[in-house]
């Protein structure tokens, strides 16, 4: 599994965990949704299941369930601010289409 961070996605995620110290890490994946399909998925990992696969990358443990795994495989997160918002950004070579509000993707 190949996942890259950049330097301001991996700023966010430490700051994120820095207030929860009890998490076991960033659990990123994806979810049934949205009208393209599937939507990403970024929170803390309250746990750690049998299914879940575990890296650290540059730092940050990340957590992803074997479900998620194939379509997420080769992405970079993001973190960007647009005026008044921020958010994760995701560059998935996986999604052969994404919605207009760029929520939800689909895979081939």
């Amino acid at each position: 599994m190949t996942i890259t961070i950049t330097d301001s996605a991996n700023q966010r995620m430490r700051q994120f965990l820095a207030q929860a110290p009890a998490a076991h890490g960033v659990r990123f994946g994806v979810k049934r949704t949205g009208c393209s399909g599937f939507a990403y998925v970024v929170d803390l990992a309250e746990a750690v299941g049998s299914d879940d696969q575990v890296v650290e990358i540059d730092g940050v443990r990340v957590v992803v369930d074997q479900k998620s795994l194939p379509l997420i495989d080769g992405t970079v997160i993001d973190f960007q601010r647009k005026g008044l918002n921020a958010s994760f950004v995701f560059h998935n070579p996986n999604a052969t289409g994404e919605c207009g509000c760029g929520e939800s993707f689909t895979v081939g």
